[in-house]
């Protein structure tokens, strides 16, 4: 899932999170000799409804506002904006969601949805972290309410923990949070501890793996064999959803984690395996961080040409 008016949405100059990156990752499908194989899928403008299911309707007028008013940051001084953003930011959720009515009708068997802006960090009120929209819990919202689906895996990958993702489902018994990153003394936002696990009805439905700065392949391996792979094997999820950033990767200024573009190849195989035994291969995988510009069309094209081998 591609479209090219994400890049209207400007974050300046110096900023890592740039429009650059979908220039990258489309690079590296092409450069895999993939394209003719895939369905590029354009995106639609998300109902507000939808948005809704997530984000306070308060702070969704606000993003608005901000935007049209020509601010150039929205929240944080980290988030920077331009008048496209809010625009952008729906046609991101859209092109999501036009992507799963593609799946669960089997018009496609999954997906890699190539948006920004990003989403993990948004919280239901609140801009963080190049995050406004939270698209993969947007997503989740809209598997369950349009789709009938009960229950939904969010698998998230980026190296910094989505606060906003954990937040808007910690709750929640139907949909499973994993998340493999930094350690939150080290990493921003400081949040994804190992001791939170859910609250209240979703108790035990949120799971957090801690990776120290330095570490690399062999813990990532030991983590997802360790914790992701037995909790979602007892999940049973219908459907699975990655958060997918690659800013673990050890040439990604970003993180001081030092994962290899074989591990993340490892990475993601072992998810598709985890979608074939337990829900049909129903996995969409989205993006989140990853800012290497020299590492990105290597590691969007592994992780493209995985799904489609799926």
């Amino acid at each position: 899932m591609h479209d090219n008016r994400y890049i209207l949405h400007d974050t300046g100059p110096h900023h890592p999170e740039t429009s650059d990156r979908l220039l990258a990752v489309y690079e590296g499908i092409k450069e895999e000799g993939i394209l003719e194989h895939l369905t590029m899928i354009s995106a639609s403008r998300a109902d507000l409804k939808w948005i809704e299911t997530v984000h306070d309707p308060v702070y969704i007028r606000r993003f608005e506002e901000i935007c049209l008013s020509g601010h150039n940051t929205f929240d944080d001084p980290d988030n920077c904006i331009s008048m496209d953003t809010y625009e952008s930011a729906f046609l991101a959720v859209g092109g999501i969601l036009d992507t799963v009515d593609l799946m669960m009708t089997d018009k496609i068997d999954n997906a890699f949805c190539a948006v920004r802006p990003p989403g993990h960090h948004a919280e239901k009120d609140k801009a963080m972290g190049f995050c406004y929209f939270n698209n993969i819990a947007i997503t989740a919202r809209y598997l369950q309410e349009k789709w009938g689906i009960e229950k939904v895996a969010i698998i998230d990958i980026d190296v910094h923990h989505g606060n906003g993702t954990q937040h808007i489902f910690e709750q929640d018994a139907s949909v499973f949070y994993y998340s493999i990153h930094e350690h939150p003394s080290f990493a921003y936002p400081g949040t994804g501890r190992d001791f939170e696990v859910g609250t209240l009805g979703g108790h035990g439905f949120t799971k957090n793996s801690l990776v120290l700065p330095g570490q690399g392949d062999d813990v990532y391996y030991m983590l997802i064999q360790g914790d992701l792979m037995p909790a979602i094997n007892k999940f049973e999820p219908e459907v699975i959803l990655v958060s997918t950033g690659f800013d673990a990767h050890r040439d990604d200024e970003m993180s001081d984690i030092k994962v290899s573009t074989q591990c993340f190849s490892w990475m993601m195989q072992t998810i598709m395996d985890l979608g074939e035994r337990h829900c049909d291969g129903r996995v969409i995988s989205i993006l989140e961080g990853g800012y290497s510009l020299q590492r990105l069309p290597e590691l969007a094209g592994n992780h493209v040409k995985i799904l489609l081998d799926s």
